[in-house]
């Protein structure tokens, strides 16, 4: 599989001298959005690809002396424009203007909500082909072709040095793909996108040992190494005391100013989501450094729905924000370790009891312990985590089953074939039939 990542490089001595360039570009993306809008019932919605569409784009606005007359003269409106810088704002509008009209008619079949809006430029920047826009003439120099003195030519640029180590000592196998002009605040940033191809072992379900991850709010998340029939090798906890204190303060003072009256609050907010971005990454740490300790072959995480709009507590939306945060970033490094990626049912991998007790009950005081019905107390996160593993192990199982033997197990552990649920005693009992 491929693996796509991105690194940003600061540029050195460059304030405004970049910020006309990237106006003419994203000017030239609004002049080709209205072009291909304008004609793309007739003529791009056939297109197959882009390639194709960055063709068709070029045959209508670019002139040749072949082709000395055009329909849309782009030439005119954006002097000695460079070619690729072309190229890649067609291919941008082009993307803009094809998700727009995949919205606008499935807004036709069913005309729920707004209509969806004109597709725009926004917030984009550029592409920097090499040797036609980019060209690096040191370690820590490049030259760069932007649009300075009324006119498209190079000029010479520093990068940091710090960053420049850090691709050279982890990125130096990789495949460096062209980089994006980006601005920061009033920062530079040349963005390098790398490209790694890595290869998944495929790993027989029996033999396999997962880590399943449970993210509470107490607690950053808990691990449990697991083995396909039920047995614990590991347990780690992880608690950010620290982190998680600054972030209550955060938004304590969120609330105090929403009470006093304040209505935008975005240097609050922005503080608040900081400390959260922090914890997310500790966290996405933590989990692959289990992985790789224990020699995991998969991760199994919570599959989670995370889509629209998240009501409750500020502590709760923000939690919500976190989890889906470190997945994504969970993803990424586990395929680069070469460790795979699987989601359970979330559905009552907290509220049952692992050992098959039933519901559990809550601590009021520590949301982090419950006791079950037998009496017994235990740490709700850790019994979560149990759960998804199980679950994991049971629906792989379950697939290599003959038809015989999958009737045998539902009638034997009626639970295993409803997965919300299945628990650890599930997987033991399911194992001890097929053992049997």
């Amino acid at each position: 599989m491929k693996i796509l990542s991105s690194y940003k490089v600061g540029v050195k001595g460059a304030s405004s001298v970049f910020d006309e360039t990237l106006r003419l570009y994203r000017n030239a993306v609004e002049f080709f959005i209205e072009v291909i809008n304008h004609r793309w019932e007739t003529d791009f919605s056939s297109c197959r690809n882009q390639n194709e569409a960055v063709r068709l784009a070029e045959r209508l606005c670019h002139s040749t002396a072949k082709r000395p007359m055009v329909e849309f003269d782009f030439a005119r409106h954006f002097y000695k424009f460079p070619s690729y810088l072309r190229r890649s704002a067609i291919a941008q509008a082009y993307g803009s203007v094809s998700s727009y009209w995949s919205r606008l008619n499935l807004w036709k079949a069913n005309p729920q909500g707004k209509e969806p809006g004109k597709p725009k430029a926004g917030h984009i920047f550029p592409a920097l082909y090499r040797d036609n826009m980019y060209r690096r003439t040191g370690r820590e120099t490049a030259r760069l072709k932007v649009f300075i003195r009324n006119t498209w030519d190079w000029i010479d640029i520093g990068l940091r040095k710090t960053d420049v180590d850090y691709i050279a000592k982890y990125c130096s196998a990789r495949k460096e793909c062209v980089p994006v002009l980006r601005k920061r605040g009033k920062n530079w940033f040349l963005e390098f996108s790398f490209e790694e191809q890595v290869t998944l072992e495929k790993v027989p379900i029996v033999d396999q040992t997962v880590i399943s991850v449970d993210m509470g709010i107490n607690n950053a998340c808990v691990c449990s190494v697991m083995r396909s029939d039920g047995t614990i090798l590991g347990r780690r906890f992880l608690r950010l005391d620290r982190e998680q204190d600054c972030l209550k303060r955060a938004i304590d003072r969120i609330k105090n100013a929403q009470r006093n009256g304040a209505r935008k609050i975005p240097r609050l907010w922005a503080f608040a989501n900081g400390i959260n971005d922090d914890i997310s990454v500790k966290t996405a740490h933590f989990i692959i450094e289990t992985a790789v300790l224990y020699e995991a072959d998969t991760i199994v995480m919570e599959k989670l729905d995370l889509q629209g709009k998240r009501r409750g507590s500020k502590r709760q939306r923000l939690h919500h924000w976190r989890v889906q945060y470190v997945q994504q970033m969970v993803e990424h490094k586990a395929h680069r370790n070469k460790i795979r990626i699987s989601r359970v049912n979330a559905w009552n991998t907290s509220r049952l009891a692992f050992d098959g007790s039933g519901v559990v009950t809550r601590n009021a005081e520590n949301y982090s312990l419950c006791t079950f019905t037998t009496g017994k107390r235990y740490h709700c996160d850790l019994s979560a985590s149990y759960n998804i593993g199980a679950r994991y192990f049971v629906r792989e199982i379950y697939k290599t089953l003959t038809v015989t033997q999958g009737q045998r197990i539902a009638a034997k552990v009626p639970e295993c074939v409803k997965r919300s649920t299945c628990t650890l005693s599930s997987l033991i009992r399911m194992h001890a039939e097929l053992c049997s």
